[in-house]
């Protein structure tokens, strides 16, 4: 008998054993291979063409929105700014009731950068004005 409980005492402790094996944790699924050396294929970039910036549609905008920014100056004299980035462009026009950003983006591959959007604020304090209102403060008479 005691010749039994000897060969009984692994015999019960062989599947806990098992159990703190090492692995992926995960019984039957093996550990992934180890990375192999040497460097990673190498894609070419592929350059993506944004669509253009839509056009803003808000009454009082009419003139500006679509303009150059050679019908802009036309408009209401020398910039204040005049930034470029890109082909994108930026005109800052200002007076003492407010301040007019106009944005210029070209509209298809090659094309002259036109309006597209405006934004307006208060010379003050730079709260939101009315864009249309400042439009009409700005342009030359």
């Amino acid at each position: 008998m005691a010749m039994h409980r000897k060969l009984l005492l692994p015999a019960l402790l062989l599947p806990l054993l098992s159990a703190c094996g090492g692995g992926s944790g995960a019984k039957g699924i093996p550990a992934p291979p180890p990375p192999r050396p040497g460097k990673a294929p190498v894609r070419a970039p592929v350059r993506v063409t944004p669509p253009p910036p839509r056009l803003q549609v808000a009454p009082g905008l009419e003139g500006v929105i679509g303009a150059s920014g050679a019908d802009l100056l036309r408009q209401f004299g020398p910039a204040r700014l005049d930034l470029a980035e890109g082909d994108a462009r930026k005109l800052q026009f200002a007076g003492p009731a407010c301040v007019l950003d106009i944005y210029l983006y070209p509209q298809g591959s090659g094309r002259e950068p036109v309006a597209t959007h405006v934004d307006a604020r208060r010379a003050s304090d730079g709260q939101d004005v009315d864009r249309a209102a400042c439009v009409g403060a700005l342009r030359k008479r």
